[in-house]
């Protein structure tokens, strides 16, 4: 699955909102930013557990950041100062575990990694603690959840806020971490700028691809086409939620709210809250980016310090690596969310996703226009997700 720690290169992109809020440190943000982004939650789930490598750089011109995955890198993780478990490169810069490998609670793991150049990095060693198990779960329409900056196209501010109960661990201090993942029945599987989507080319091979057209410098339209079978889209929290047990050690936590899921349309979607187990050492860090996301004035409120996390250049200590390793256990409970109790406008999964409705291609013979095909990645599946009600 799609890592569901702070996604560090959504949120860079978005108003850099790692980037701009975070706790002072030796390197601040310049025109010529060029930093190495790590984004890696090992969990203790039956899921895909994948490695991040990009490295975020800068237009010294426009300023404007981009994202350059790192590839062909030697991956591992290190269990208990023993065992290596290597990871392989699915796509750029993506590094995936062996697909039956989870991490267990009370062992220790630490990530190394050796860039292309020869440069190694290590992170600290993380022990994977325990959770809190999920009790009751509930959601509740609000017309205006979402803040302004928060808003589907600055527009839509409705959402179901969902709450949580649970009982707090009494044997030793906790820290707690909250996200979620939404599957949304997805209708359009793929859009092409300037061009026409092709199922084969020329010769009869298949493509399944967008194909610009030549035949007019001044083609300009773009085309969006249908899923063939049946996709869903899978979204991602990316609120930082965090708890820590210093007043309620061993209690009962009722009614905590935990997050919202924005009103993409009124269709039902299915829900994973996911309610996972810190470090001190990441709360402290999760919380400090936390803090200085919602005092911070943005890249004109002065210049920003680079949050360094737990992954360090072994030959070069100083070096700013931004994000965290982190080690999780998860108490994961899947919702169906029907939105019967829904009011007022939703703007529909396509705009709220692109801003704007879909274009279809004009009708121009009997394959024309074609459908498109569910391509599986880390925000899309043409396999039904367990739990969802036809």
């Amino acid at each position: 699955m799609h890592s569901w720690t702070v996604k560090l290169l959504i949120c860079l992109s978005v108003g850099f909102s790692l980037l701009t809020c975070v706790d002072p440190v030796e390197s601040t943000i310049n025109s010529s930013l060029n930093v190495l982004i790590v984004d890696c939650t090992l969990t203790d789930k039956a899921e895909t557990q994948v490695i991040r490598l990009n490295r975020s750089q800068s237009d010294r011109l426009t300023g404007r950041f981009g994202y350059v995955p790192l590839t062909k890198a030697n991956v591992q993780l290190v269990v208990d100062s023993v065992e290596v478990v290597m990871a392989e490169e699915t796509t750029d810069g993506r590094y995936q575990l062996p697909a039956d490998f989870k991490g267990q609670v009370g062992h220790v793991y630490q990530l190394k990694f050796t860039l292309a150049d020869g440069t190694h990095y290590e992170s600290t060693p993380e022990l994977l603690q325990p959770v809190a198990p999920i009790g009751q779960v509930r959601a509740l329409f609000n017309p205006t959840s979402l803040s302004a900056t928060e808003r589907l196209n600055n527009t839509y501010s409705a959402a179901h806020d969902f709450y949580v109960d649970f009982t707090d661990q009494a044997d030793q201090p906790n820290y707690y971490r909250w996200d979620w993942m939404d599957w949304e029945r997805q209708e359009w599987c793929r859009s092409c700028n300037r061009g026409f989507y092709q199922v084969r080319d020329a010769q009869g091979n298949l493509i399944e691809d967008c194909v610009s057209t030549n035949l007019n410098s001044s083609f300009t339209a773009s085309f969006d086409y249908n899923c063939r079978t049946a996709c869903w889209e899978i979204l991602y929290s990316h609120e930082l939620v965090l708890f820590t047990d210093k007043y309620s050690n061993g209690n009962p936590v009722k009614g905590l709210l935990i997050g919202r899921v924005p009103l993409y349309s009124k269709e039902p979607c299915l829900v994973e809250l996911r309610q996972s187990s810190l470090t001190k050492q990441a709360y402290d860090y999760f919380n400090q980016l936390q803090e200085q996301s919602q005092t911070s004035g943005g890249l004109a409120g002065g210049q920003p310090a680079l949050l360094v996390g737990n992954v360090q250049n072994v030959a070069k200590p100083n070096e700013a690596v931004v994000g965290y390793f982190t080690v999780s256990s998860v108490s994961s409970v899947r919702y169906w969310l029907s939105r019967t109790d829904a009011s007022g406008i939703a703007p529909g999964l396509f705009f709220a996703l692109n801003a704007r409705g879909p274009v279809d291609e004009p009708p121009s013979g009997r394959d024309r226009p074609p459908t498109a095909v569910c391509v599986s990645s880390d925000s899309r599946t043409p396999y039904k997700p367990e739990g969802w009600r036809d």
